[in-house]
C-alpha cells in the first residue's frame, strides 16, 4: 500500500496546489490529510496563498481519495466547505504487521501517545516539524507543514511505500527524513 500524508495547509492554494501535483504523481492510493487544513490559526501568520475556499474547492475534487482528521484549527464551519469528513480526533489504518494511529497531534503525540502495540506508527502534524523515527518499539512520523513550515525544515509532506515511512520536500522533492517500519 502506498499512501501520502500533508499536514497544516492552513489555507494555503499554492501548498494545496503542489501536494495535490504530488499525489497525482505519487501513484498513491490515498492522501491522508493531518489537520489544520483551512484556517491559519490565531498564532500562525497568514500562509503565501490564503484562500481557505479554495482550497476547499481543490480538495473536494480529490474527496473520494482523501482521509483526514480534525486539526486544533478546523471547525463544524470548516466541515460544512468539504466533500470528505474531517471532524474526527483520530482515524486508524491497518497495516499487515501493524497499523497507522492519525491524529493532528494536539491531543496525542510522541510526549502523549494512545495505547499502541509494537510496530504500531503514531502519525501526526501539529509541530510542522518532521520526524520520522523509531521510540522503542513504536515508530512516530510526522510529515510537517505543507505551508508553514517551523524549526528551519522546508516545507514538507510524507510518504509510506513499501514499509518505508520517507519525509519529502514539497518544493524539490528531496529526502528530509526515513524510517522503515518492517517487522
Amino acid at each position: 500500500m502506498k499512501l501520502m500524508f500533508a499536514s497544516d495547509i492552513h489555507g494555503s492554494l499554492s501548498a494545496t496546489e503542489k501536494v495535490l501535483e504530488r499525489f497525482a504523481a505519487s501513484g498513491a492510493q490515498w492522501l491522508i490529510l493531518l489537520g489544520d487544513l483551512l484556517n491559519h490559526g490565531p498564532r500562525n501568520a497568514l500562509p503565501e496563498g490564503y484562500q481557505p475556499a479554495r482550497v476547499a474547492e481543490r480538495l473536494n475534487k480529490a474527496a473520494e481519495r482523501i482521509i483526514a482528521v480534525r486539526g486544533n484549527c478546523d471547525s463544524e464551519v470548516d466541515q460544512m466547505l468539504l466533500n470528505f469528513p474531517i471532524t474526527a480526533p483520530w482515524q486508524q489504518v491497518l497495516l499487515p504487521h501493524g497499523r497507522l494511529f492519525l491524529t493532528h497531534g494536539h491531543l496525542y503525540h510522541p510526549d502523549k501517545l494512545p495505547t499502541l502495540a509494537a510496530g504500531d506508527v503514531l502519525v501526526s502534524g501539529h509541530t510542522h516539524i518532521p520526524m520520522a523515527e523509531r521510540r522503542g518499539e513504536i515508530f512516530v512520523f510526522n510529515p510537517g507543514s505543507v505551508s508553514i513550515p517551523k524549526g528551519g525544515f522546508a516545507a514538507s509532506y510524507g510518504m509510506l511505500d513499501d514499509g518505508l515511512l520517507s519525509v519529502y520536500s514539497l518544493e524539490d522533492n528531496a529526502l528530509i527524513a526515513q524510517q522503515d517500519i518492517t517487522p
